[in-house]
């Protein structure tokens, strides 16, 4: 095992603004503190909370610093007292609170999942933000289960495509919105039945189509605003909504009457701001459902492209831009 250096290179915001305000810094490698690993960052993935980071208007919850990322895989190179489970020189996939653009990272070692051999560092960071936000908001609050429908709004994301894998997996139907037809195929190929091109036609009409007039049991929103009255309409009887995130707006008006007649559920939640005991819990949830279903390559990392740790910018460009279909990750 290599002597671990004093310092390290890592990324941040200089300031709220564009990709533009990111910049590499010289940071001291943090120590591990007892129940924490110290882990040699391979590869970190990039997502939307990043970027509403950089912009100001997410702000990182008590005990996060301003080292920008919230996943990365990479070797466990020290341990803290009573960091149980793992050990120097495990491959891992961890969920951070904050720190994964950066060549080491201590988080907590209930939060690292076990990469095997045959899982490469690049697709290990592409995985452990997505899997725990898919596990707890698919499978734990909308319930999803063997011979349900769900429909997956940016199906093309990263959470998307775990979703659609994860729910095809598992025994589900899934349908997706989708903004190219480049994408169609692309998740076609992970499990999804149908997808909707929500620019050319109205989804609600599709899905009542697609399903017989029944609807979906479920759906996972990224939108919300004037998407949530429409997910609403195209609820099974017992169905559940899922908000992610408002990528339009987190006000909206619903009409309770369907809600209450057809026995909705209108759920969310959010990962980072989570109690370090409860993402100990979802991993060991992950651990034991999801977990299988990706160590034996049923369900898979999609990884777009990767920048190295100085092109981070162009990595929030592209996330911005919607080029991508599934990840985007670091090289660090």
């Amino acid at each position: 095992m290599n002597t671990i250096p004093d310092t390290m290179r890592c990324m941040i915001a200089k300031e709220k603004g564009g990709p533009e305000v990111l910049a590499v810094e010289t940071r001291p490698v943090p120590k591990p503190q007892p129940g924490e690993v110290l882990i040699k960052v391979d590869y970190a993935g990039v997502s939307r909370p990043d970027i509403m980071q950089r912009k100001g208007i997410f702000v990182p919850p008590p005990g996060a610093n301003d080292i920008l990322g919230l996943e990365c895989a990479g070797t466990v190179v020290a341990l803290g007292e009573k960091a149980d489970g793992l050990a120097i020189g495990d491959r891992v996939a961890a969920l951070l609170l904050s720190g994964g653009y950066a060549e080491y990272v201590a988080t907590d070692a209930r939060h690292c999942l076990k990469l095997p051999d045959h899982i490469s560092m690049r697709d290990g960071g592409a995985l452990p933000e997505v899997v725990f936000t898919v596990w707890h908001n698919l499978f734990e609050l909308g319930r999803l289960t063997p011979g349900d429908s769900v429909l997956v709004h940016g199906g093309a994301s990263g959470i998307g495509t775990m979703a659609i894998q994860l729910a095809a997996a598992t025994g589900a139907t899934a349908y997706a919105t989708l903004g190219s037809k480049q994408k169609q195929q692309a998740v076609a190929d992970l499990g999804c039945k149908a997808s909707i091109l929500y620019k050319d036609e109205d989804f609600t009409t599709a899905i009542k189509d697609l399903t017989s007039g029944r609807g979906v049991d479920v759906v996972l929103d990224i939108v919300g605003g004037s998407y949530v009255p429409r997910n609403i309409s195209i609820l099974a009887a017992g169905g559940r909504h899922v908000s992610l995130s408002f990528l339009e707006s987190s006000a909206t008006a619903i009409d309770l009457g369907p809600v209450m007649g057809r026995s909705l559920t209108l759920t969310s939640s959010t990962l980072r701001p989570k109690s370090a005991d409860e993402k100990a819990r979802l991993k060991r949830a992950i651990e034991h459902h999801a977990w299988p279903l990706i160590t034996s390559g049923h369900v898979k990392a999609v990884v777009h492209a990767e920048f190295p740790l100085a092109e981070a910018a162009k990595a929030h460009e592209m996330l911005e831009a919607s080029q991508h279909i599934g990840k985007v990750v670091l090289r660090c």
